[in-house]
């Protein structure tokens, strides 16, 4: 009985004296040494959210483009490689020196790619069991594409007539740009925030809180081109200039603006 009082009631000494504990202290001390975890409860200190107001917006700017680029290939087939880049090489100058002549400057022409692929001969089906004849390799094609930057673009027509009457046999596309399309993009943005700062303030209004500070800003910006639907008709232009339109590109910007709000 002593011992099982000592355990129900811790004894403590206090003064030189041995007192009874509380039996709690002793609970308390199960736990641990059974290894269950004590949890203490904190006072919660968490701060309320600060109460906020996003806003979103898209400004956009219309621009007549200044510059167009025309991306063709030649391409060029023979059963000896030295032969096939050769005969491309052949044409490839033909066509750069028709650009010359067009005042195209030779900064302003770029080779987008240069691949060489070998073209195999057809293997006859075997049984399932036969072993896989090794392929062979009956010729190579050779495939030159080259972008070029033009700055006049009421030559834009004439350039790929040209193109193709010296040689190119392929027309990969055309699109059109701005050589200052960074100041064009600012312009949307700037727009785009203007709009946003405006619904915010007007939403303010309406909602009877005040705009505190910006708490965070996202933007992006992004250009449309226009199609260019006659510009495959170019294969088989034959004489005279290839009807091309440029249109007007259009530069949209988008913001979103997090405000820190709080009542009136």
């Amino acid at each position: 009985m002593h011992c099982l009082e000592t355990v129900g009631e811790q004894m403590t000494s206090v003064g030189g004296q041995w007192r009874k504990g509380g039996r709690h202290m002793v609970a308390l001390g199960l736990l641990v040494l059974l290894g269950v975890p004590v949890v203490t409860l904190a006072h919660d200190e968490t701060k309320p959210e600060t109460p906020t107001l996003t806003v979103s917006e898209t400004g956009v700017v219309t621009h007549a483009p200044d510059t167009a680029f025309v991306t063709f290939g030649v391409e060029t087939v023979s059963k000896s490689l030295a032969e096939a880049q050769k005969r491309n090489s052949t044409v490839m100058s033909k066509v750069k020196d028709r650009l010359r002549d067009l005042q195209i400057n030779k900064e302003q022409i770029q080779t987008s790619s240069f691949t060489v692929s070998p073209q195999y001969r057809s293997l006859p089906n075997r049984p399932g069991d036969a072993p896989t004849a090794s392929p062979e390799i009956i010729g190579y094609v050779v495939n030159n594409i080259v972008t070029v930057e033009i700055r006049a673009l009421d030559k834009v027509g004439t350039v790929i007539e040209e193109v193709l009457k010296a040689g190119a046999n392929s027309f990969q596309g055309l699109h059109w740009g701005l050589r200052e399309e960074q100041a064009v993009r600012l312009s949307a943005l700037k727009q785009a925030a203007g709009k946003a700062r405006e619904k915010a303030s007007v939403l303010s209004e309406a909602l009877h809180v005040k705009l505190v500070r910006v708490l965070s800003v996202n933007e992006g910006s992004h250009v449309v081109r226009p199609a260019v639907a006659m510009a495959r008709m170019a294969m088989e232009a034959s004489a005279g200039d290839v009807p091309i339109s440029s249109g007007e590109l259009k530069i949209e910007a988008s913001v979103t603006l997090v405000y820190e709000i709080a009542p009136k």
